[in-house]
C-alpha cells in the first residue's frame, strides 16, 4: 500500500490516498486543491525513501472538503485557598482534506 508523511501545522501525518482528516486550519474554500511539499517519507510498492529532512521532488495533493472548528476545551486555573478561580473556552479552527495523490519525485 502507497503512503507517506507529511508535515503541515507542526505536525505529522501518515496519508494514503483517499484518506480524510482533519488538520491545523489552511485557507481555502471547499473544493479547492492543496499541495503538500514538506514530504518527509514515501513508500510506494515497497520502495521506501525517507528524507534528511525532507525527500527531494516528493510532494502530496490534497482536496479540501470543509472548513470548521473543533470540539471546545475548557482552560481551568485556580490556586488553592486564594478564591481566584478562571474559565475559558476554546475552539481550534480546522480544515478537512480528502488526500489524492502521493508523487514520489522519483523518475
Amino acid at each position: 500500500m502507497d503512503y507517506a508523511v507529511i508535515q503541515t501545522g507542526g505536525k505529522q501525518y501518515r496519508v494514503a490516498p483517499g484518506d480524510e482528516l482533519l488538520i491545523e486550519k489552511l485557507e481555502g474554500e471547499p473544493g479547492a486543491e492543496l499541495a503538500f511539499d514538506e514530504v518527509l517519507l514515501t513508500s510506494t510498492g515497497g520502495n521506501l525513501q525517507i528524507g534528511a529532512p525532507t525527500v527531494a521532488g516528493a510532494s502530496v495533493t490534497a482536496e479540501i472538503i470543509g472548513q470548521g472548528r473543533a470540539k471546545k476545551i475548557l482552560v481551568f486555573k485556580k490556586k488553592r485557598r486564594k478564591k481566584y478561580r478562571r474559565r475559558r473556552g476554546h475552539r481550534q479552527y480546522e480544515t478537512r482534506i480528502r488526500v489524492g495523490e502521493i508523487r514520489t519525485g522519483a523518475a
